[in-house]
């Protein structure tokens, strides 16, 4: 997994969402979608936030027709994994069982859910079962 020196904001999340929902934006974009009828100063705000991601490792830019385009270099999954492997090493010394059944107990489960997240343990269970075969 790679490492990135900084988390991200809440604003820099989003704009993430931006890009992982259409794969790349420009600032214009991202600022339209999330300062509907914004002013200038929410096109600027945007540039500065794009560059603070692109210094972390986040995003990316090429320039297409004079116009700097934006791309995510981290996956929502990546991000997701790296920021619950975090909360595991704060709360539970590093230990994901803690943490998934906390979340499963949560909030409760509907049957669709329920059989896909049997389906993933059988999967991980005929995995390990494979390694071990091969060890």
């Amino acid at each position: 997994m790679r490492r990135f020196p900084g988390d991200v904001t809440d604003t820099e999340l989003a704009m993430l969402q931006v890009l992982w929902q259409n794969g790349h934006a420009t600032r214009r974009q991202i600022a339209d979608a999330l300062y509907p009828g914004g002013a200038a100063a929410h096109y600027a705000t945007v540039q500065k936030l794009m560059e603070r991601l692109q210094d972390k490792g986040y995003v990316k830019h090429s320039r297409q027709r004079g116009v700097l385009v934006f791309t995510a270099l981290v996956s929502r999954d990546e991000l997701m994994n790296r920021r619950l492997r975090e909360v595991a090493d704060k709360l539970c010394g590093g230990a994901l069982t803690p943490l998934v059944m906390n979340l499963v107990r949560s909030e409760p489960l509907t049957a669709g859910e329920l059989d896909e997240l049997q389906t993933f343990i059988n999967e991980q269970r005929r995995r390990g079962k494979a390694k071990e075969k091969l060890s």
